[in-house]
């Protein structure tokens, strides 16, 4: 039975909600989940709650790591904290994989050096899913590189080759590249760069460049960007979601005429709901690290925290890591 470590004293709504989350997941996994936090507050809060206590095992740690420190400085030096023992864990193979909603940067930092990256990854990379017309694309990276080069951008393009297939089964994924125009001259020196290896490489099925506009019709199933794009087109879509569904609210409640077409639209509005519900879609793992390390939002609450803990236990009953070992060492090679 696997055991997934969750970093209880990070995020905004910690420890909370991410609590709520964890006894929430408790109905619907078959995983151990090992809250780790301060004991006596971790304790204290789920006494509220009834659920399974076998899937339940608290890891103490009695330090926080805050979202406006240093990253570097915070994992070198708050050994017991909850983010820093969960990474451990992790390392030492104690658990199958790790979610916090801590500091991105943090959690990054501390993979990479704690856990470390698996063996030819220049650099791990942030990968959530982005809603599109056809479904969804794979958007990589989403922040944490927010300067790369080219053959960093090339290895995302092969993460999320491998990601997109084991996760989605499709064979053979498409994959463009986020960039000012579709023609080949068009960008900057690294998109220029990135184009041209992203065409020669083996493996990949490349697309060409896609435009910020054409990025909702879903023509390829993976976009591939450095973390400070990525990060923008991400923060755009979701704010995007909410000012949609909060227009279509206001229209519809205007008048009774309104109210009245809203009850035959009721089911169109709830799917288009459905494709902008952040706290539905999980959190992203860091591809390229060697263990499974996924971050979910800051600003999670329970229902997201739920909807992680179930993704990251499909990633591990898909051997995500192993199989992104196996498509790394295959290169190198």
């Amino acid at each position: 039975m696997s055991k997934i470590a969750i970093d209880i004293m990070g995020g905004d709504y910690a420890p909370d909600e991410i609590i709520k989350g964890c006894v929430l997941a408790t109905k619907d996994i078959d995983s151990t989940l090992v809250l780790v936090g301060k004991e006596e507050v971790i304790r204290e809060k789920l006494s509220a709650y009834t659920y399974d206590e076998s899937k339940i095992e608290i890891m103490h740690a009695d330090e926080v790591i805050e979202m406006g420190e240093s990253p570097v400085m915070a994992i070198r030096k708050k050994k017991n904290s909850s983010m820093v023992v969960g990474l451990k864990l992790v390392k030492e193979k104690q658990v199958d994989g790790m979610i916090s909603a801590g500091s991105t940067g943090a959690l990054l930092t501390g993979a990479t050096l704690i856990v470390g990256r698996i063996k030819g990854v220049e650099r791990p990379a942030m990968a959530p899913f982005i809603p599109t017309q056809t479904g969804c694309s794979l958007l990589i990276d989403c922040g944490a590189n927010v300067d790369a080069k080219p053959q960093y951008l090339e290895q995302f393009a092969r993460m999320g080759t491998v990601y997109v297939e084991e996760c989605l089964q499709i064979k053979n994924p498409k994959v463009g590249l986020v960039n000012i125009g579709t023609e080949e001259e068009k960008g900057n020196q690294l998109t220029k760069e990135a184009f041209k290896l992203l065409s020669e490489s083996e493996g990949i099925n490349f697309y060409g460049n896609v435009e910020a506009r054409d990025i909702p019709q879903g023509l390829v199933d993976i976009l591939v960007c450095d973390g400070f794009t990525g990060n923008v087109i991400l923060k755009f879509m979701e704010g995007f979601g909410k000012w949609l569904l909060g227009m279509i609210k206001v229209e519809f409640l205007k008048n009774i005429k309104t109210k009245i077409a809203a009850l035959f639209m009721k089911q169109g509005i709830s799917t288009i709901k459905e494709k902008f519900d952040v706290a539905k879609k999980g959190g992203a793992p860091f591809l390229g690290i060697n263990g499974l390390v996924v971050k979910t939002h800051g600003s999670s609450k329970s229902q997201e925290i739920y909807s992680t803990i179930l993704q990251t236990e499909g990633f591990i009953k898909e051997n995500l890591v192993e199989k992104l070992k196996a498509k790394f060492e295959e290169n190198i090679n």
